[in-house]
C-alpha cells in the first residue's frame, strides 16, 4: 500500500513529532506540579535525557510513546519503508534497555510510563508516578 501523503508532506509530518514538552508530559508535570513535586525536564546532562528527574532523590521517569518506544500493544509499524521502521524502532527499544540498565547499575529509581498508561488510566498512572517519588524519597 501507498503512502498517502506526497513525501514533502510526510517529511513535515514527522518533522513536527516533538520529543519534549508533549502533551503527556506537559499533563503529567501539570499534576506532579500542582501537588507539590518539583523536579527538573529533558536534563540534558542526564543519560537519555529522561522526561521528568529528581537528582537530588536520583528519580528519573520516562514517558516513552507507544509508536517511538514500540510498545509491543500499539506499536504499528507503518505500511511504507518497512524494514527502516522495523530498525529504527529496535534501536529505540534496545537504547531504552541499555538506559534502564545502566540507571539501575548506578543506584538511580527508574520508572517508565507508557503512552497507553496515561491515556487509559490516567488516575492510577499519576498515582504510581506520585507513589514511586514518595518511595525514593524515604530511600534516601
Amino acid at each position: 500500500m501507498t503512502d498517502k501523503f506526497s513525501k514533502a508532506v510526510r517529511r513535515k509530518v514527522m518533522q513536527s513529532a516533538k520529543s519534549k514538552n508533549t502533551q503527556l508530559e506537559n499533563n503529567v508535570c501539570k499534576g506532579l506540579w500542582k501537588k507539590g513535586y518539583r523536579f527538573r525536564r529533558n536534563v540534558g546532562d542526564l543519560l537519555g535525557k529522561p522526561d521528568l528527574s529528581i537528582k537530588k532523590y536520583k528519580v528519573v521517569i520516562f514517558l516513552d510513546s507507544c509508536f517511538w518506544h514500540g510498545c509491543i500493544k500499539h506499536c504499528r509499524i507503518p505500511e511504507t519503508n518497512t524494514e527502516y521502521w522495523r530498525n529504527k524502532i529496535n534501536k529505540n527499544r534496545n537504547r531504552d534497555k541499555k538506559i534502564t540498565v545502566q540507571y539501575k547499575k548506578n543506584g538511580w529509581n527508574i520508572l517508565r510510563i507508557w503512552e497507553h498508561e496515561l491515556k487509559t488510566k490516567p488516575h492510577q498512572t499519576h498515582e504510581k508516578i506520585t507513589m514511586f517519588i514518595d518511595k525514593a524519597k524515604k530511600c534516601n
